[in-house]
């Protein structure tokens, strides 16, 4: 069972999904909440997502080796500036998580919860200032919460960050969060150093700004033919069906 984990700065505790006592009843309830909005609907399938496969196939892997912590903000206003300081200390502390190598250390993930907020906005806002820092240090900052309308990758009508309960999650950048990070070059910059590292800096420059020169920020390859629902409507180029109906980058 992974351990405890505590902010220095914050005194916020983060509980390991697999806890089962807890002597806070709020916090172990929302602890329960937490996991079963994990297994019952980040690990199914949906026929809104626009692919095959679970909603996020790391969580099933990440909840089986017990790398998922849950932390509780209380209260229907909680004061910005102390959630803030929450979210800094899951910053310094997530890459003294274990593990920290293997493949295990991509499936650790740290969510700060606020059960009883009402104002989403404070996740929002949060999340556009804070992403930058996270991103530097190859980390994402995820905001969910209920009615959250930021589109899917696959099905720009499909929410996957609508969820029961607010909350902030940071984890691991992978190599498939190209498009959330095509809207600055100072994140291209993170992505290209953090998985191309043996390019020299002056080709990373060239690499990030061929990528972010143009304002469409449509992602093509994550694209789904459309040839097997209607094949007689798909266009051909030089033989071939031709990718219909770019999604947004977000």
């Amino acid at each position: 069972m992974s351990k405890i984990v505590i902010g220095p700065q914050s005194g916020m505790n983060w509980f390991p999904l697999s806890e089962t006592e807890i002597p806070c009843p709020q916090t172990m309830s929302l602890v329960e909440d937490v996991r079963t909005w994990a297994e019952e609907y980040l690990t199914a399938t949906s026929p809104d997502l626009g692919r095959d496969g679970p909603v996020c196939p790391y969580v099933g892997p990440s909840l089986r080796r017990d790398l998922m912590w849950v932390g509780r903000i209380a209260g229907v206003h909680p004061w910005p500036s102390y959630v803030r300081l929450v979210i800094d200390d899951a910053l310094e502390l997530f890459e003294s998580l274990p593990p920290q190598d293997g493949g295990g250390a991509v499936l650790r993930v740290l969510i700060t919860a606020m059960p009883d907020l009402r104002d989403f906005s404070l996740i929002d806002n949060l999340h556009s200032e804070l992403k930058s820092r996270f991103v530097e240090r190859g980390l994402m900052l995820g905001q969910f919460y209920p009615g959250c309308k930021e589109p899917g990758l696959w099905n720009k009508d499909f929410h996957p960050l609508d969820s029961p309960i607010p909350m902030i999650a940071v984890r691991s950048m992978m190599t498939t969060d190209f498009p959330f990070l095509l809207g600055r070059p100072e994140w291209m910059t993170a992505y290209v150093k953090k998985f191309a590292p043996s390019l020299p800096a002056h080709v990373r420059r060239v690499v990030v700004g061929r990528l972010t020169e143009s304002s469409n920020l449509d992602v093509p390859a994550y694209e789904l033919l459309e040839a097997e629902q209607d094949s007689a409507a798909t266009p051909t180029r030089n033989g071939r069906p031709v990718q219909l109906g770019p999604r947004k980058a977000s």
